[in-house]
């Protein structure tokens, strides 16, 4: 340890002056990228450098003997970055969400997820890699036999958890998307926006590192939109990333984030 300080005070004097340590200025020995090598290769020290979340080189898609509806798609998703995914209809969104997704395999190209080439992924990896991956869909996939509790539960139900794991988690997960007085309700009564908050939870229960949603405002008024688009962003300022697939252009004018915009199955990135 004390060879550690040591060598860290070293550094800070050759890197910044006498001034790192204390009042009097001096000049540094070492450039800026001198600094870099060398604290790179401090004993003990070690410089962590975050990875794509996942990161896409020349993908295509079609579907059958179809032309591609995808094409040299290459872009990345940045550990808790927040993007919009728009373009008009028939553009292909809801395809890129499901490679996104990893339930749909690209025509050609590489797809690299959590720094694993995803082709290379086999069947006992795959689940647990989806597992870092929610996705909210646009007709929100409930389950209209069981409540709003047993529905954002039910992917810890098929790991195999016991309810009292994880109940307080749900409880606390509901209460945050406002669905504290409706636990033991069915779907067939929920709202719209109630049935999309309940579609969020159950995408967020196994606390992912990347959240998907497609359309999640489409069939909303305009203060409900708001209101989940709060709720995306506050989720994104904990550090997960997001992707919303979106037409809606006031939604979008109402926070400044990046947008990869799909037309005609190219992708244009506006930072």
């Amino acid at each position: 340890m004390l060879q550690l300080l040591a060598h860290v005070r070293s550094l800070l004097v050759n890197c910044f002056g006498q001034f790192a340590l204390d009042s009097k200025p001096d000049k540094p020995q070492y450039s800026a990228l001198d600094c870099l090598f060398h604290i790179q290769r401090a004993p003990g020290i070690q410089v962590v450098q975050k990875s794509s979340v996942i990161k896409f080189e020349n993908v295509g898609l079609r579907y059958g003997m179809g032309p591609e509806i995808l094409r040299d798609l290459s872009f990345e998703i940045a550990p808790g970055s927040f993007q919009f995914l728009t373009g008009p209809s028939g553009a292909g969104k809801s395809s890129l969400l499901r490679l996104l997704f990893l339930s749909l395999n690209p025509t050609r190209g590489l797809i690299n997820v959590f720094g694993k080439d995803a082709s290379s992924l086999g069947r006992e990896a795959l689940p647990a890699i989806r597992r870092s991956i929610g996705i909210v869909f646009q007709d929100f996939r409930l389950l209209d036999h069981l409540t709003t509790f047993e529905n954002v539960a039910l992917p810890l139900r098929v790991r195999g958890k016991e309810e009292a794991s994880y109940r307080k988690d749900v409880i606390e997960l509901l209460s945050w998307v406002g669905l504290s007085d409706r636990i033991n309700v069915f779907p067939p009564v929920l709202s719209g926006g109630e049935k999309q908050r309940a579609a969020i939870a159950r995408a967020l229960i196994n606390q992912p590192k990347l959240l998907l949603a497609d359309e999640p405002t489409g069939n909303l008024d305009p203060s409900l939109a708001r209101r989940l688009l709060r709720l995306f962003a506050e989720l994104n300022r904990s550090g997960t990333s997001v992707v919303i697939a979106t037409h809606d252009l006031d939604l979008m004018d109402q926070f400044q984030a990046r947008r990869l915009v799909l037309n005609e199955g190219r992708l244009q990135i506006y930072d």
